[in-house]
């Protein structure tokens, strides 16, 4: 089995991305959507970015956006991948591609279509399965989407609800491409704390070690 990919999302401060990279991860996320506790302005983050080493991948993660703001927030704060967590359009996921992470939420009656559908989108590189619309640490069935995940053509990338408990029981059930987590390495609600995300990514390794 290869290894799984780790995203650490909601990253708001230089030691705390430099705390993913040690840990291993492979990602960062950057929340552009002011609503969210977890939020950095893009000109913060691009400073931010610059403290990363290299072969750390950035992520930048907005909802609902229209295609000019999408464009406006990259062209102060270039990220590697966009990932668009909302009910954004093909249309919009098109434009503001490629490299697009197209998040969904997770119904296990429209999983199967929406995993075809989507995966039939050039610009989409991955597609990210959530049980909330985002942030809230909310799991769903496992079961239920391994049973589905052929039907993506693309990497599945698995979020909502993981902690360092479970993501090991997650990994071993869905067999994703990546784990992505936000609230289940924090103290509080877009605090993140270094010792959680080194548990979180050792506990990755863990299950690919034990599954492999």
């Amino acid at each position: 089995m290869p290894r799984t990919r780790i995203k650490i999302c909601g990253v708001r401060t230089p030691d705390i991305a430099i705390a993913c990279a040690e840990a291993g991860a492979d990602a960062i996320g950057l929340v552009f959507h002011e609503p969210s506790p977890r939020y950095i302005p893009p000109e913060q983050a691009w400073r931010l970015i610059a403290e990363l080493p290299p072969f750390v991948a950035t992520v930048g993660l907005t909802v609902n956006a229209s295609v000019d703001q999408y464009t406006a927030i990259e062209e102060v704060c270039p990220t590697d991948y966009g990932q668009l967590h909302g009910e954004e359009t093909e249309k919009v996921v098109q434009s503001c591609g490629p490299r697009i992470f197209k998040a969904v939420r997770f119904n296990p009656d429209t999983i199967e279509n929406d995993l075809k559908y989507w995966s039939a989108i050039e610009e989409v590189d991955a597609i990210l399965i959530d049980g909330s619309p985002g942030g809230r640490g909310e799991s769903f069935d496992w079961a239920a989407l391994a049973q589905v995940r052929a039907a993506s053509a693309r990497p599945l990338i698995l979020a909502g609800g993981l902690t360092p408990d479970n993501v090991g029981e997650a990994i071993r059930a869905v067999r994703p491409y990546a784990v992505d987590v936000s609230s289940g390495v924090e103290t509080a609600p877009g605090e993140k704390d270094a010792d959680l995300i080194r548990v979180f990514c050792d506990a990755v390794r863990a299950a690919d070690a034990f599954s492999g």
